[in-house]
């Protein structure tokens, strides 16, 4: 990877160099740098797929075992016992749905937020702009949420719930919640290079963003004066479309579309600045 990325480096080093230095350089100057450097993204995301379930038993069966088995805990509990209402759709299917983009929001979360601190020996041997790490982080878990996939149109098959047209645009809801793991990993990532409580609050923050979305609870049982508020968490836009675009739930509400739309332009971008702000001391404060 060394080798790699030091003919990376020489190929490109002078002109990332302009266009990759401190803030306030046209956004441009970033997708420059991150398509220079795709070779280097593609070789960590490939990294990380492979080790991840290296030495397992069951190996990427663990990518469908999680959600499954969390929806017949949820089923059980919510469905069963608690008669939580589905919008109409069996609430196995409808939970199911919004578990695997979660888990694919989640994961991406907490491996952006970590990226520097699990990368620090990298960082330090070979130069390449760090905000690679926040993207190559995220791009793994695409894989995993295809495998899952499959498993969601099996259900649908047994539970005779046909998909809709609409279910094309779900690669366009993914990268939202891809989006919108990156709009606040990259501030964590930053604060994670200083601060080392950050790692211990993520379960704490993971668990309860899950809570406030309506992964296993429908939008609808939110009263309506305070439903439109449930689209300041953009996990909320894309559970919701989820469930549109697969199961043929309600549409978002456009008011919700671009409330959840500029929250992550507006994280994104700070967090890109914020992020890049501290690129010259990462490797003193890792």
């Amino acid at each position: 990877m060394t080798d790699i990325c030091s003919n990376m480096q020489n190929r490109k080093s002078a002109e990332i160099t302009i266009t990759y230095t401190a803030d306030g350089k046209p956004i441009g100057s970033l997708f420059n740098s991150l398509w220079h450097f795709r070779d280097f993204i593609l070789i960590l995301c490939w990294r990380d797929i492979k080790v991840r379930y290296k030495q397992t038993i069951l190996g990427m069966a663990w990518v469908v075992i999680v959600p499954f088995v969390s929806m017949i805990i949820f089923s059980l509990i919510f469905g069963g016992l608690a008669k939580m209402p589905s919008d109409g759709m069996p609430y196995p299917i409808f939970v199911f749905s919004g578990l695997l983009i979660w888990q694919l929001f989640n994961k991406a979360f907490t491996d952006i937020s970590q990226c520097l601190t699990n990368n620090l020996a990298l960082i330090k041997k070979v130069y390449f702009p760090k905000i690679a790490l926040p993207v190559a982080s995220a791009l793994p878990g695409l894989v995993d949420f295809a495998c899952g996939f499959l498993v969601l149109l099996v259900l649908m098959v047994y539970y005779d719930f046909g998909p809709s047209i609409e279910i094309l645009l779900i690669p366009i809801i993914a990268i939202f919640a891809l989006l919108s793991a990156l709009s606040v990993g990259l501030w964590l990532a930053a604060l994670n290079a200083t601060y080392r409580d950050v790692r211990y609050l993520l379960p704490f923050v993971s668990q309860l963003w899950f809570y406030m979305t309506p992964v296993v609870y429908p939008i609808s049982v939110v009263p309506e004066p305070w439903n439109g508020l449930l689209y300041l968490n953009p996990m909320t836009l894309v559970i919701v479309a989820t469930r549109w675009s697969v199961l043929g739930a309600d549409t978002p509400p456009i008011s919700g579309i671009l409330i959840s739309l500029s929250i992550v332009s507006i994280l994104t971008a700070g967090g890109i600045i914020f992020f890049r702000n501290f690129e010259k001391n990462y490797a003193d404060r890792l």
